[in-house]
């Protein structure tokens, strides 16, 4: 349980974020810390948005989560299914999405199974730009599905989960922004008090409650971006993780155990130099998003933290040193709660 001193300790971690917010190298920055006995702390800085106007950031403010949600929706609902028996990680996508490569049942394509999605073990490019295209988010995603891909070494790939997203919709029948993500996570969040990201130049404007990543908003909606949250949301999310709330003793251990490389089946497991710090047990899980985004869980420490930014805001053009932030603030954080100090 945190100690009576505890706020005091969780506003010198929050201070290294302020201090590059004085640095004018993120906007802004929430943080959130929760212990496995629900005690939690949350801190909020700097500015949601610097233009065209300056809005100050809250601690309810909504943030684009980038690639978490690869683990907040689409590897929880994943492994969902599987600890439910209505999925077969072992099996191929194609079991599930029967066009997949439909004029050629020989491709690799149709072999690569959800495990090997989940774990970032596919011959699939990091990423494609999609979006350039062409503008029906339907026809881009069946050309997803039909085109054959040359194949790269195995690297961690938007690919794998914009597959893994359209297993989830053909599973349950409807499109993945109206999927119940379990938390009051969204795929279409409300107007209001959302940080704002990028002054994209193919959208020609500042981001701000539309999904930044490009590819998930020409394919309307996908499994490896475009999930909105605040930070309770993501405390919320990891203290069931914490606790083995809403998920059977197999997921929670197909999540904490390295299958390939520094991954387990959706997250990263902790590495040297990895982005939860160094000073984290063995047992600790997370994962970083685009936008500036992170969320990690210490499963022996019994701690999880989230740490919220838009760094991208006005551009992901510059260095935000936003790596240099999120280890100095694991590291703070196991130095002053680790082991439920």
């Amino acid at each position: 349980m945190f100690k009576n001193n505890s706020k005091s300790k969780f506003q010198l971690v929050f201070q290294i974020a302020e201090e590059y917010i004085r640095k004018g190298k993120v906007p802004c920055a929430v943080l959130g810390l929760i212990d496995i006995n629900k005690n939690s702390y949350i801190a909020a800085s700097g500015f949601k948005q610097i233009i065209p106007s300056k809005k100050i950031v809250n601690k309810n403010t909504i943030f684009d989560l980038a690639s978490l949600t690869k683990v907040l929706f689409t590897t929880h609902q994943i492994l969902k299914a599987s600890s439910s028996g209505i999925l077969d990680l072992d099996l191929p996508i194609s079991k599930y999405v029967p066009d997949l490569c439909q004029y050629d049942y020989n491709s690799w394509e149709r072999y690569v199974t959800l495990k090997q999605c989940l774990t970032h073990s596919t011959l699939f490019p990091a990423v494609e730009p999609i979006y350039t295209f062409g503008e029906n988010p339907n026809t881009l995603k069946n050309y997803l599905l039909q085109k054959r891909w040359a194949k790269t070494n195995k690297v961690y790939s938007d690919i794998n989960f914009i597959l893994l997203g359209i297993v989830l919709e053909r599973l349950n029948g409807i499109h993945i922004k109206d999927i119940n993500t379990g938390y009051k996570f969204s795929f279409r969040p409300t107007k209001k008090n959302i940080a704002s990201t990028e002054k994209c130049f193919w959208r020609n404007r500042i981001i701000c409650g539309d999904v930044h990543d490009e590819n998930s908003y020409a394919l309307d909606g996908a499994g490896h971006a475009g999930l909105f949250g605040s930070v309770e949301s993501i405390l919320e999310f990891a203290y069931d993780m914490l606790k083995g709330n809403k998920i059977t003793k197999t997921h929670q251990n197909l999540i904490k155990t390295k299958v390939y490389k520094n991954r387990s089946y959706g997250w990263e497991v902790s590495n040297k130099g990895w982005s939860g710090g160094n000073n984290c047990s063995k047992q600790t899980i997370g994962h970083t998003g685009f936008t500036g985004t992170g969320v990690w869980i210490d499963f022996k420490n019994g701690l999880a933290w989230t740490l919220l930014t838009n760094r991208v805001h006005p551009s992901r053009h510059v260095d935000s040193k936003i790596d240099e932030i999120r280890v100095k603030i694991g590291n703070k954080i196991i130095e002053l709660f680790g082991n439920l100090k």
